[in-house]
């Protein structure tokens, strides 16, 4: 294999680097090198069925990849870490998923690409108009998950106090699995009744949520005028929403400024969004670090622009390798932006069924 440029990999960094294909050649060099790879990587190349030291050049090889997802839910987190990062080792840390289908999937995320994301969201808040010095109000899951983690320290960041409602949305599929919408009713009031306390007596412009429990705020109109008072934007994230459900949220708070992201623990990290003219969002991967495809679930071939597809995801840094991982999500398939690889997204919904298990969101 040509030489390559560990150097190339390190974050955080202000821009990408130049050279995507370089990228891409390090990447793979550092991730399945004996010295430097981690076990759980290695351990796998033994029966792939290809070399990826000298068979993958682009990043449509990513394709030959098997999607290996499935065997992040037993992995010790000490298989994730490559041995490029020395000793002593970084301390991870360890983010999950839901556990929409099946048992979570862990992933280790290291000190330098924390801080890398960490600083992306700080933009992506920045400019989504989060008010700085006013608090947040976070209503969101803390835990094995990285959203609460992020949201605390951007909030940290930007010169705001944290004001956190936990969130255990894997409670609430169960619930909701077995049918028992009364006691999810319940627990959404239990969260709600705790984020009133904070709206009637703290100085908070700032509200981060999940589309389900946003909604269940406009349906209470004691939190719909505490809202209207108080909080000026409104990050929602972790569940989907649809066109008409965000026309009507901004008909009910008109005076805040109501954006979307979107993200998945598997790429570590979410994407940027862009509004379009409509007022719709058009989600962007920061790539060559994610790649996304839009694809036919039956082909594998990639969908036309503007039409709906499943979406493939590849997560490609120094910490973790994660390549053709069919998700849960499907998506419009949109043109990316100017040096972008790979697809960009609109429209983001959830299949019926992943693996043989119906697609449970609850409220995130």
């Amino acid at each position: 294999m040509a030489e390559v440029d560990y150097s190339l990999l390190d974050v955080p960094r202000g821009q990408p680097v130049d050279d995507p294909v370089a990228f891409l050649r390090s990447a793979v060099a550092w991730h399945f090198g004996e010295d430097t790879g981690c076990a759980f990587w290695l351990r796998a190349a033994k029966n792939l069925d290809f070399d990826p030291l000298t068979d993958i050049h682009t990043f449509d090889d990513l394709r030959r990849f098997p999607n290996l997802l499935g065997e992040l839910r037993d992995a010790p987190v000490e298989d994730l870490i490559p041995r490029g990062y020395g000793t002593p080792v970084p301390i991870p840390l360890i983010f999950e998923s839901g556990g929409t289908t099946g048992s979570p999937k862990r992933t280790a995320q290291l000190p330098d690409w924390v801080e890398q994301v960490t600083r992306w969201q700080v933009e992506d808040f920045a400019m989504g108009g989060f008010v700085r010095g006013s608090g947040l109000v976070c209503l969101m899951p803390s835990g094995p998950h990285g959203v609460g983690y992020f949201s605390r320290e951007v909030s940290r960041r930007l010169g705001s106090a944290f004001h956190g409602v936990d969130l255990d949305p894997r409670w609430v599929k169960k619930l909701t699995a077995r049918g028992a919408a009364a006691e999810v009713s319940r627990y959404v009031d239990h969260v709600l009744e705790q984020a009133q306390f904070i709206l009637q007596t703290q100085n908070v412009a700032n509200l981060h949520t999940s589309p389900p429990l946003f909604d269940a705020i406009a349906r209470d109109d004691r939190l719909v005028d505490l809202v209207n008072q108080r909080i000026r934007y409104v990050l929602l994230s972790g569940a989907h929403i649809d066109v008409d459900t965000l026309e009507l949220l901004r008909d009910i708070f008109g005076q805040t400024t109501i954006t979307v992201a979107f993200g998945s623990t598997m790429i570590l990290s979410q994407l940027m969004t862009r509004a379009t003219q409509d007022g719709e969002f058009v989600f962007h991967p920061r790539s060559p670090y994610v790649v996304f495809w839009v694809v036919d679930p039956d082909t594998g071939e990639r969908v036309a622009h503007g039409e709906r597809g499943q979406v493939v995801m590849n997560h490609i840094s120094k910490g973790m390798f994660i390549p053709n991982n069919l998700e849960r999500d499907s998506a419009i398939r949109v043109p990316g932006l100017p040096g972008q690889l790979g697809d960009s997204v609109g429209e983001v919904a959830p299949v019926a069924t992943f693996d043989g298990e119906a697609v449970i969101e609850g409220v995130y």
